[in-house]
């Protein structure tokens, strides 16, 4: 049986406006996001990758339409979620939810843990008011805390134990889609564990689909089913997990990649050192945005906007937007470094 789609994210554009002069006109634009397309299967989780500054959290604030999207469409169930008004909105996002990364800043320090659960319920009227108290003891107890602790305020946590409440704030409405932005790179390596398994148990337990943005490839690896490989607001690379981390394609992927630390000392790997700095998302390079810091690039890479496409030798569904994928594979290009 075919997976059903959830998210359908088409030519989508986040352009934020940079005022100026003395009239406060716009006189350019921050291209946050640029053309970016992908598609989310229910039940699934899909990760977004890449460095700081490449668009993963603007991506998902625009789904979520915290931020309203300059151009392109986003269907979530088949319905345009961009054709909505406010209030219509507000009531779709039952469905979708949001894990922030500061699991401190994204909850009410003056609110208890029942009052945080209990206001979720309240603004889409999913418990009824008498029932309330129970749904949020059964939603701690979910996501490992203890009944007692309902009554707690957000101080009194540790920050494992907040991101747990984060999560039991999302699962309150009942969500089908849940973005995870960048929800564990504030803990401890050995709490991100604790979180990361909860997640997958809650998959399996709820049927969730998870947009889980991240830029530690450990996490990814352990988490997603399907990578998407963001740099300077474009995507250069989709596949699924498997696929990308034994057969990366684009030359900027496998310098990600080779950035993963090895367990064993005296395993011997290439180590892939970029050179330069990400260009401004203000005035991005023309051509492939790449190009500057590719050690593969040629005067085409300079004016030709490459296409996700698909190779001979890539697993299907494996797309890369690099203009040399076959010359760099058989060695007739070779890196000027």
């Amino acid at each position: 049986m075919a997976q059903k789609e959830l998210l359908k994210v088409n030519n989508l554009k986040q352009y934020f406006p940079i005022k100026g002069g003395f009239l406060g006109r716009t006189v350019n634009h921050v291209k946050a996001v640029d053309d970016v397309t992908f598609n989310i299967y229910e039940g699934e989780t899909v990760s977004v990758v890449g460095e700081s500054g490449c668009g993963k959290s603007t991506t998902g604030r625009a789904i979520l339409r915290l931020d309203d999207p300059t151009d392109g469409t986003i269907e979530f169930n088949g319905e345009d979620l961009l054709s909505l008004n406010k209030k219509e909105m507000r009531k779709r996002r039952k469905d979708i939810q949001v894990i922030f990364q500061d699991p401190y800043a994204s909850l009410n320090p003056r609110q208890t843990v029942f009052q945080i659960l209990a206001e979720a319920m309240e603004i889409q009227d999913v418990v009824p008011k008498d029932k309330r108290r129970e749904r949020a003891i059964e939603l701690l107890e979910t996501v490992g805390l203890n009944a007692e602790q309902v009554d707690r305020f957000p101080h009194e946590f540790s920050g494992g134990q907040r991101q747990r409440i984060g999560i039991a704030r999302a699962l309150a409405v009942e969500p089908k889609l849940i973005i995870c932005d960048e929800a564990v790179s504030a803990l401890d390596v050995s709490v991100q564990a604790q979180v990361l398994n909860l997640l997958k148990k809650l998959q399996r337990e709820f049927n969730l689909t998870f947009l889980f943005i991240a830029h530690d490839l450990g996490v990814v690896r352990h988490i997603s089913d399907r990578v998407i490989v963001m740099y300077l607001g474009k995507v250069v690379e989709i596949a699924d997990k498997k696929s990308l981390f034994d057969n990366p394609q684009h030359p900027y992927t496998k310098a990600l990649l080779s950035a993963i630390p090895t367990p064993d000392p005296e395993a011997k790997k290439e180590r892939i050192v970029l050179q330069g700095d990400v260009p401004s998302p203000i005035n991005p390079p023309t051509g492939c945005r790449f190009h500057t810091r590719c050690p593969f690039a040629t005067e085409m890479c300079k004016t030709d906007t490459p296409e996700l496409r698909n190779l001979d030798n890539m697993a299907e569904g494996h797309q890369a937007s690099c203009h040399h994928i076959e010359k760099i594979f058989s060695g007739d290009l070779v890196s000027k470094y």
